[in-house]
């Protein structure tokens, strides 16, 4: 009898083995449908919980709500600009609040220190290291505007304008503004 039991079980088990070491077919399974949705909705959950941890952290280190605000990165020719403004024109804190971050902001990255960015986005932005170290290339100026403000980002240095455009298409991307990619003419 517990040589019976042990065949049996040998069976069993070299099957199984084969069963595995062959892939399903995805016709064949019966919760096929349920794991395509668990993967679809893991995947898209990742880009939404880093963007919820962008805006907190943003928020942070820019002193600002991200929800109430809008952000847009520019490319130009000669470099580009970064742009917040209030979504709500009645929200003075806010843009009171944009404009000071701003101005530290033109500062900062004037004097290569790209401490904001860091803290926002969790890591070193594309074109950093370049930028900090063409400081010397770029020209980095504060302007009001109606909302809000913006940096506007100039250089006549194609190795920093590069590093420029590198790192406004980061922030494009990972704030995701859907902001054009391509230098815009002026």
């Amino acid at each position: 009898m517990n040589t019976i039991v042990l065949t049996l079980l040998a069976a069993v088990l070299q099957t199984s083995e084969q069963a595995t070491d062959k892939k399903m077919d995805a016709a064949a399974c019966p919760m096929h449908e349920q794991h395509m949705k668990q993967q679809a909705s893991a995947s898209s959950a990742a880009p939404d919980t880093h963007h919820a941890q962008l805006l907190a952290r943003g928020a942070q280190a820019m002193g600002f709500d991200q929800e109430h605000t809008s952000h847009h990165f520019r490319l130009s020719p000669s470099g580009g600009s970064i742009e917040v403004h209030v979504n709500d024109p009645r929200d003075l804190q806010s843009k009171q609040q944009i404009a000071s971050d701003l101005r530290l902001v033109t500062q900062q990255f004037g004097s290569g220190d790209f401490s904001i960015p860091l803290a926002t986005h969790g890591e070193e932005p594309a074109g950093v290291s370049d930028l900090k170290r063409l400081r010397q290339q770029i020209r980095y100026t504060f302007e009001d505007t109606t909302l809000g403000g913006r940096v506007v980002i100039a250089t006549a240095d194609p190795t920093a304008l590069a590093a420029v455009h590198a790192f406004l298409r980061y922030q494009i991307q990972d704030h995701q503004t859907g902001d054009p990619t391509s230098p815009a003419s002026r």
